[in-house]
């Protein structure tokens, strides 16, 4: 291999490392970033306090009230917007000041199973 040729691969190599932390795909979020569902509803609880949703939502009794309020959002929601919020926020609504976490689908369906768990409460 020469120089050129060394060069090349370095900057592939730098290229999709930068494409997998800035914009990883979705096979890769699924494959490093999946969580256990046996109880999803709890499971969701633990990754709203890990992705601090309380900064700016109000979540059970705790949070801010910058964004929405998510104890009753899947009343005002239906399960598919929910999940493509959580999926990319600026797909859904492109200023939107929500920052899209990079979730995998299974801490999709665990957030999903926590906020209608807090919906019936209500």
């Amino acid at each position: 291999m020469n120089a050129k040729q060394k060069r090349i691969t370095i900057l592939v190599v730098i290229a999709a490392v930068i494409w997998f932390v800035a914009a990883p795909p979705r096979w890769w979020l699924n494959l490093t970033k999946k969580v256990d569902l046996t109880d999803p509803a709890a499971t969701g609880e633990l990754l709203v306090q890990e992705y601090e949703c309380t900064n700016c939502h109000i979540v059970g009794s705790k949070g801010a009230l910058k964004a929405p309020n998510l104890n009753t959002i899947m009343s005002r929601l239906d399960d598919v917007s929910v999940r493509l919020w959580l999926r990319n926020p600026r797909a859904v609504k492109g200023n939107t000041a929500m920052p899209n976490f990079h979730l995998s689908d299974s801490e999709i369906e665990a957030i999903v199973a926590y906020l209608e768990l807090l919906n019936n409460r209500e």
